[in-house]
């Protein structure tokens, strides 16, 4: 699938999501009014606020997919977090913070003044639309795990795009929500009680606090400069240590700059005998190579350089940081007593220096899924 053509699935994800809870608002509006239930009302509150969720992240897919310019030479893809973490918040203040006082205002009120069996075949239609709406958003995650070559739920922990992963919770928070709905509904008609009316509710508004709180967390984390996931940082070493002039990769960092972008940018110690010819040669090979196996890769910066001492066969360097205290204290966490060092070199004389990778076990981890430009 072509980088433009997951882009338009996710618009169009998006947009199927907007036109679902738009119709599931005007089904509770209509419903509110016929049977004058206060609790429809608020529901149908409750829905205009999720249409207005889909329309900041419609706008956050719009906004940055904006080309590069002078004074934003990198894009505006992290403009695309910026809005999806103000639906989050939107979703945070009008979704959950409305459910929970909604919950509560009843309990103590104790009052039901609308009619159950429209409340029922309201929940059942909005059901229905829901599920179209989340039907779509599974379809575009297996389509893009199948992709990345990693499970859904994998795709969906570490995925870039977060208006996919925030149709797809919504949805499916949506969805529970709607059943506990119908359960509280049952209850208070059963007995009488609006407290299970009202303790539903408050479920409700517990789990979209859930569900703002993890796009929040996941907008935030990219908006800060998110590296790539493993599997996808294992194979950009693997393909820069393959070309025939490298020596070693001694530090490798990558960031998601948006949904469909990353940045590469990697310290390479090149063999001795590589001419600068060789080398310009390499460069333009390693972009090529990268870009035609993974299109969301934007931008490839290779920087010449000599390897730390004693640093051969060693994995690249994850960040700029790895050879001094913040290595060791690292290292300590992970392997209590370790106290890593690196041989004097008999070349490069000097005093040792700390090893961030000796006696940290091999690097390994379960198939993610590259990107967010999947990750």
């Amino acid at each position: 699938m072509s980088e433009a053509a997951v882009k338009n699935e996710s618009v169009g994800t998006v947009v199927v999501a907007g036109a679902a809870n738009l119709a599931i608002a005007v089904a509770k509006l209509v419903a509110g009014i016929v049977s004058g239930s206060a609790a429809m009302l608020s529901e149908a509150a409750h829905s205009v606020a999720d249409t207005t969720t889909e329309v900041l992240l419609f706008l956050a897919l719009r906004r940055g997919a904006r080309p590069a310019d002078v004074r934003h030479p990198f894009g505006y893809g992290k403009e695309s977090y910026v809005w999806a973490f103000i639906a989050a918040l939107f979703t945070f203040v009008a979704g959950a913070g409305f459910a929970i006082t909604h919950g509560v205002t009843t309990i103590l009120v104790h009052e039901h003044s609308g009619n159950y069996l429209i409340s029922y075949v309201v929940l059942a239609i909005s059901f229905a639309i829901e599920s179209v709406s989340l039907a779509r958003a599974v379809r575009q995650v297996r389509s893009e795990s199948r992709r990345w070559r990693t499970t859904p739920r994998r795709f969906l922990r570490l995925t870039a795009d977060t208006t996919v992963k925030a149709v797809f919770l919504e949805d499916s928070a949506a969805l529970i929500g709607l059943l506990i709905a119908g359960v509280g509904l049952g209850l208070s008609e059963w007995t009488g009680d609006e407290l299970w009316d009202g303790l539903a509710s408050i479920l409700i508004g517990l789990l979209l606090l859930v569900v703002a709180a993890i796009l929040a967390r996941s907008n935030v984390s990219l908006l800060v400069g998110r590296a790539v996931p493993e599997r996808l940082h294992q194979e950009i070493e693997r393909e820069l240590a393959a070309l025939p002039t490298v020596d070693r990769i001694d530090t490798l960092l990558t960031m998601q700059l948006g949904p469909d972008d990353i940045l590469v940018a990697a310290k390479v110690d090149f063999r001795d005998e590589a001419t600068g010819g060789d080398i310009e040669a390499d460069a333009d090979e390693a972009e090529r190579r990268l870009t035609a196996r993974y299109p969301e890769i934007g931008y490839v910066f290779l920087d010449p350089t000599r390897s730390l001492p004693g640093a051969a066969g060693r994995r690249a360097r994850r960040t700029q940081e790895e050879s001094g205290p913040v290595a060791d204290a690292r290292i300590s966490r992970e392997r209590p007593g370790a106290t890593p060092t690196i041989p004097p070199d008999p070349e490069r004389p000097g005093p040792q220096r700390p090893d961030p990778t000796a006696d940290a076990g091999p690097v390994s981890g379960p198939p993610d899924p590259g990107a967010d430009g999947r990750g």
